[in-house]
């Protein structure tokens, strides 16, 4: 799972993190041994910082510091919801341009259990949607004589756990290859047809105020060979990074 640099400089780097990769290790997925942060530290000899996180099946652009003051004021950015974030998914159904304000709270898993997530309260979580290109197979995936697909981008204000990918499920949109919010019965299509066994997910473009220099970091991420294909064959390729 090779990472590729996309911008370094002497207090950050950005790399291009691929589908499947944990960002740290984690006791969510303890059987896990190769991590982005490990495999960067590596690639350039020294130590790195977390700042933010992409889930495990999300592909795209991940920034590290380079040491701890960096990674406090970057990691304050994040929090403050100063930087922007550009996501493209391929999701199932028609879908439009959308405001989605919908509170969300914490799932339980291995860090957390059922009980204490039901207790705390749901937490604001904002995405805006918008409609890039759709298109319509003359096949029957699910109850439907055809099926419908959208090439959407989100933009999430907010930084709650499995967001975009939340947001979308609300909107009755779930993100193909999702296995915990989507559809099964897509998700095989894909992967019969189209060969994807991935989160159809990529973080696409990252921007903020450098927290040494002051000046703006605009950095885009291309998509994954396999995810890029896909964006091919439908016609969408207009919209590739």
């Amino acid at each position: 799972m090779p990472v590729s640099i996309l911008y370094q400089d002497h207090d950050l780097v950005i790399v291009n993190k691929p589908s499947g990769l944990l960002v740290h290790r984690s006791a969510i997925d303890r059987f896990e041994t190769r991590f982005a942060m490990q495999l960067v530290r590596d690639l350039l000899g020294q130590s790195v910082y977390t700042v933010h996180r992409l889930d495990k099946p999300t592909s795209g652009a991940l920034v590290f510091a380079l040491s701890s003051d960096i990674a406090r004021a970057m990691a304050e950015q994040f929090e403050a919801g100063r930087v922007g974030k550009t996501y493209m998914a391929v999701v199932r159904g028609f879908a439009a341009d959308a405001h989605v304000d919908y509170p969300l709270r914490e799932e339980a898993d291995r860090m957390m259990n059922e009980d204490l997530a039901r207790v705390k309260p749901a937490q604001t979580a904002v995405t805006q949607i918008g409609l890039l290109a759709q298109a319509e197979l003359p096949v029957a995936v699910d109850r439907y004589p055809t099926a419908r697909y959208s090439l959407v981008k989100a933009k999430p204000f907010t930084g709650r756990r499995h967001q975009i990918r939340r947001h979308l499920r609300h909107l009755g949109h779930p993100i193909i290859g999702d296995v915990t919010y989507g559809v099964g019965v897509h998700n095989r299509f894909f992967e019969n047809h189209f060969k994807i066994r991935r989160l159809l997910l990529a973080a696409t473009h990252i921007e903020f105020t450098h927290p040494a220099t002051g000046r703006p970091v605009s950095v885009s991420a291309p998509l994954a060979p396999e995810f890029a294909r896909v964006v091919e064959q439908f016609g969408w390729g207009a919209h590739l990074v």
